[in-house]
């Protein structure tokens, strides 16, 4: 199958947002299901459309198959980027699509992204202890564990997110 990327299209958004939530929600990554509040964020593609670069993976049809936010050199929605870093946040692929490469190419998609933004000297992300496959492929793509930038995004709650980085 072919997949392009492109940027998202406002006529993609709720599309995009909603794979996004079914994703992390069918995976079990959020702590309080549908009641998370970061569940409202993942579905607020516009939003992150305002501050990052969210882009899409489409099959030949033009179907969505899934999307990531790239967020260029700590721009306002960066959760670890520091000077001279890009991050990748966000990045979900509909289950029916899942194991057909998506997740690889919108990453790399990511990387090549980062390659030209002036001074971007590598690439980094957080992602949960349970996502095994995300972790196989970023990996794969030669990020490299950060254990001494992992954090917690809500205190009170163990919910460490395990850190990678890429350099370029």
């Amino acid at each position: 199958m072919a997949i392009l990327i492109e940027r998202a299209e406002p006529a993609q958004y709720a599309t995009l947002g909603e794979i996004t939530a079914q994703a992390y929600l069918g995976d079990g990554l959020l702590d309080f299901g549908e009641s998370d509040a970061y569940l409202q964020e993942l579905r607020d593609v516009a939003h992150r459309a305002a501050q990052a670069d969210v882009l899409v993976a489409l099959a030949g049809d033009g179907q969505v198959l899934g999307g990531v936010t790239f967020v260029p050199a700590g721009g306002p929605m960066a959760d670890i980027a520091q000077d001279g870093e890009a991050e990748i946040r966000m990045l979900a692929v509909a289950k029916e699509h899942r194991g057909r490469g998506a997740g690889g190419i919108l990453v790399r998609a990511c990387i090549h992204r980062a390659r030209h933004v002036e001074g971007c000297e590598r690439v980094v992300l957080s992602t949960q202890r349970s996502m095994h496959a995300a972790h196989r492929l970023y990996e794969h793509l030669g990020f490299i564990r950060t254990p001494i930038r992992d954090w917690n995004p809500i205190p009170g709650i163990d919910v460490t997110l395990l850190t990678y980085e890429l350099t370029l």
